[in-house]
Order: C-alpha cells, then structure tokens, then sequence
C-alpha cells in the first residue's frame, strides 16, 4: 500500500497528459510482473522487490481506471458509474478471497501459494488484455501556461474548496471504513463475546449489504443535495460508531453479534452514500486539464487512510480503546457539519446555476 500510495500523485500528472487507457494497461502488466514474481521468491529482498513492482501498478492502474471511466462517461453518469465500479470491487475481493481459500486448502503445499499467485497474476493480464481490446481511449486534455487556472499541482493547491472537501473526506474514510474494516476485529475480540466465526459473518453482512444495495442507491442520492447526502454519510457513521459500546455490555453471543451486524449495515449505508456524492463530486470540481491530478488526490483519501486509519486505531486500542468510537462518532459528526456549511459553493446537480 505504500507503493500504491507514493506512485498515485505522479500518476494522476501523467494522466494529465498521456492517455489513462495506455496507463491502466502498463499498471495492470506491473501488477503481472510483480504478483507473478512471488511464485518464485527465495529471499526477502526478492518478495521486497515484487511488493514494490505489484504495489506500484495497484497504484497506477487504479488511479487511471478512474480517470478513464470518468472520461467515457458522460457527468450525468458518473455516480452509476462509481457505484459499478464499487460493486465490482466488492464482488473481487469476496470471490478473489473464496477461490484462494480453495486453492490454499486443496493441498498445504508450496506450489498450492505458487498457483495462487500465478492466478492472481493472470486476472490482472486478462484486465489488461479487455481494456487494450474492447475500451476507447479518449484523449487527456493537456493545459498550455495560459491557461488562467494554472497548470500541475500548484493549481491543485490553490484549490482551497477542494482541499476542504478532500481533508474533511479523510476524516469520514478514516472512522467510517478504516476503523470497521482494520480496528473492530481485535476490539470485538477483546471485548465482546462474539468470536472468530461471527465477526466473519458480521462482515459478510457488511459486503453484501454494499453489493446489493449500492447501484438501486443511486437513484435516492440522486435525488440529495451533496452537502446533505455527506451530512447523511456522517450521521450514519456516528449512529454506527457509539453503537459498537454497547456489545461490550452485553454478555450473550447471540446478542452482541445481532447487535454488531445491524453496526456492520448501518456503516454499509455510509458507505454506499459517501461514495456515491464523493467521487462524481471530485470529477465535477476538477478542471479538464487537471482531472488526473484531482482523482489522484481522491484515490490517496482511500489509501492515505488505510494507512493512517490503523495507527490512529491501535494507539487508541491500548490507551483507551473505547475512545476509538466515540471519539471517531464525535470526528464523523464534526467533518459532515464542516461538509455541510459549504452549502452551495460545491457543484451540484440539483442547483440549477452551481457556483465555481
């Protein structure tokens, strides 16, 4: 994640100027590269290396596949189109991790990891092989030093709104997702008496609750103005957040796990919406020329989080763990009111004359 996260700046300045469908499929060869590599490492310095070389096209390729969907479609169908590509995400992660758990579990044997990085590495050439045969390459709109918006990251910079919108979004992705996704395993464990086998169900719920739910999601935020549908992101995560204390209260399995599945939807729900305004809301307020760079910004909200979300998290776990949630309630509902004071100086669909 490190790599991914250090390549995401340059790449989206690439995709200002070179085409995102030549990236997608350089990233997605990297990732062959890299993942391909692991079947054969002897020596830490080699699984080192495959790490960089998987991470960096992880990196690239993801930014510029954003890049690229928003360039095809059209700005009506930005949402669906973020929405889809959440479903797809969603639905890898969970068959990628059951067809590994087949493999692994066929036969505990070195070429059984050998064949899962070898698949691992073919999914990612099949990708590319798709977007090179079957996907359009619209041109990058590259900026001349005229231009009265300014060029590169310094334009980005000076884009005091965007940066507001794309600080106070960390704040959501760290307590909304992080926090589900990486602290509350080990504090369930600790401190509730559900187990192993329930906190894979009460994620179970959480994924298909987003699957399922996500693309008929588009037309009710559709219908939201963005600075509420983020309001409605934030109060979501809070509800979801303090309700985490009382399982530790609760002595019986059956009801600490019912209790954690309906946690485990109600921040699906924040999920769906948050995505949902967040994305198209990036694409909107990106100028032409500095659309890359703008989308890299918003793929680093995601990865800049994961890595920040469990240090946050883990300190919090041994000084004070049950400050993880109400203070990550208190942090949700400070950063929907700042989102919600910007009113109507972000793009929206439903103002019929949006300001700049």
């Amino acid at each position: 994640m490190g790599t991914s996260a250090l390549v995401t700046p340059p790449t989206g300045a690439l995709l200002d100027r070179y085409s995102a469908k030549t990236i997608v499929v350089a990233g997605n060869l990297a990732s062959v590269v890299g993942y391909a590599g692991f079947a054969f490492v002897e020596r830490p310095w080699q699984g080192l290396a495959c790490s960089i070389v998987s991470g960096a096209g992880l990196g690239a390729a993801g930014t510029a596949n954003r890049t690229l969907v928003v360039r095809l479609v059209e700005p009506e169908q930005r949402a669906a189109a973020f929405a889809l590509n959440r479903v797809a995400g969603n639905f890898g992660i969970g068959s990628g991790a059951t067809v590994a758990g087949f493999i692994v579990a066929s036969a505990q044997r070195l070429s059984s990891f050998q064949i899962l990085y070898f698949f691992d590495a073919v999914t990612y050439a099949a990708f590319a092989l798709i977007v090179l045969a079957a996907v359009p390459s619209p041109r990058a709109e590259i900026a001349t030093p005229t231009d009265a918006t300014g060029t590169g990251f310094r334009a980005v910079a000076r884009d005091r709104l965007f940066l507001t919108v794309i600080a106070a979004n960390v704040v959501l992705v760290v307590v909304g997702h992080t926090f589900f996704s990486n602290i509350l395993p080990p504090f369930v464990k600790a401190h509730t008496p559900v187990g192993p086998a329930e906190i894979g169900i009460i994620f179970l719920l959480n994924t298909a609750f987003i699957v399922i739910a996500q693309i008929p999601a588009v037309r009710v935020v559709a219908r939201m103005r963005r600075t509420h549908a983020f309001a409605a992101t934030s109060a979501l995560f809070a509800v979801a957040l303090l309700a985490v204390l009382p399982a530790t209260l609760i002595h019986s399995e059956l009801a600490a796990t019912s209790l954690l599945a309906g946690v485990a939807i109600v921040l699906a729900g924040g999920e769906i919406a948050h995505i949902l305004v967040l994305g198209p809301l990036v694409a909107d307020m990106a100028p032409h020329h500095l659309l890359g760079r703008y989308l890299s910004l918003y793929t680093l909200t995601f990865s800049g989080s994961l890595a920040v979300g469990p240090a946050i998290g883990g300190l919090l776990l041994q000084t004070s763990p049950d400050a993880i949630w109400w203070g990550g309630a208190l942090a949700a509902v400070l950063a929907g009111a700042v989102l919600l004071r910007l009113g109507d100086r972000i793009p929206d669909p439903l103002h019929e004359t949006p300001s700049a």
